[in-house]
């Protein structure tokens, strides 16, 4: 997760997770970028919103929560840094074998073919 645009939209994610309001909250996305296919900057800023809440939603909020109300400020510490290493990529990729959706750059492949079947036929 160090990709900016990815590090901004979890924090965004994170603050609407902790809020606990989501069913209060509708996510508008602008990813535009010239210089790019634009299904595929439609596609990354999707995954990249998708991915921030996923992470954002494996928190363990309650016993982040708990650890400040305790005044625990070494465990939360310590749960802070573990955070920063767990198996993210796994649970991401498991969602998307769930959701159908092609694993890892292989969503890629399939937006040069539309490129190459749809986009350029305009």
């Amino acid at each position: 997760m160090r990709n900016e645009k990815i590090q901004r939209a979890y924090q965004i994610a994170k603050e609407l997770i902790r809020s606990g309001d989501m069913g209060k909250v509708h996510i508008g996305l602008d990813y535009f970028d010239a210089s790019i296919n634009r299904v595929a900057a439609w596609v990354i800023g999707t995954r990249n919103m998708i991915k921030a809440l996923m992470f954002a939603l494996l928190e363990p909020i309650d016993e982040l929560r708990q650890a400040e109300l305790d005044s625990n400020f070494t465990k939360r510490l310590v749960m802070f840094e573990e955070l920063k290493t767990m198996p993210w990529a796994a649970v991401w990729d498991y969602y998307c074998l769930r959701q159908g959706t092609p694993v890892g750059l292989k969503w890629f492949n399939e937006v040069v073919q539309y490129e190459k079947d749809v986009l350029s036929k305009r």
